[in-house]
């Protein structure tokens, strides 16, 4: 794994219909729910993007990596790394993949104990899965960056 590198991240829990996005910190280890995005169109949603990344200026950029429980790879998997692709070709910013397995679980049991039900817990959920991602992004790094290869752990 390749540790998280200093400076502002953004992080995007991806989805064909909505994609959650976290700000945070490497350096503080702080991250917090920033906003979804949506929209009809490919590029609607890529002119927000453009928007965050102008406001934030990050370093770099985490994309989460949904895969089976087992780890085995499915639409969604390919659908994520060419979502990550296309962030790294449009912001020239390095572009990191996060093994995202349960975060949606997680982060929908984080708002349930805070006690975010319904249609409140349905607006925030994907941010608050960025965010999950953003988290494990700081605390145990990447499982592959921009080009698609496997990184080795920094010892």
């Amino acid at each position: 794994m390749l540790k998280a590198p200093k400076g502002t991240t953004l992080a995007f829990d991806f989805g064909k219909a909505r994609i959650g996005v976290a700000q945070g910190d490497a350096e503080l280890g702080m991250t917090h729910p920033l906003d979804t995005v949506a929209g009809h169109s490919n590029e609607a949603k890529f002119e927000a993007i453009a928007k965050l990344v102008k406001e934030w200026q990050p370093s770099q950029l985490v994309v989460g990596l949904p895969t089976h429980t087992d780890g085995t790879e499915h639409e969604l998997t390919c659908l994520s790394r060419q979502f990550g692709r296309r962030l790294q070709g449009r912001f020239n910013l390095p572009v990191y993949w996060v093994d995202e397995r349960m975060s949606s679980l997680y982060a929908g049991s984080l708002l349930t104990q805070a006690q975010v039900f319904g249609k409140k817990q349905k607006s925030v959920l994907d941010q608050v899965a960025a965010q999950t991602i953003l988290q494990v992004f700081f605390e145990s790094g990447a499982v592959e960056y921009c080009n698609g290869r496997e990184v080795e752990n920094d010892k």
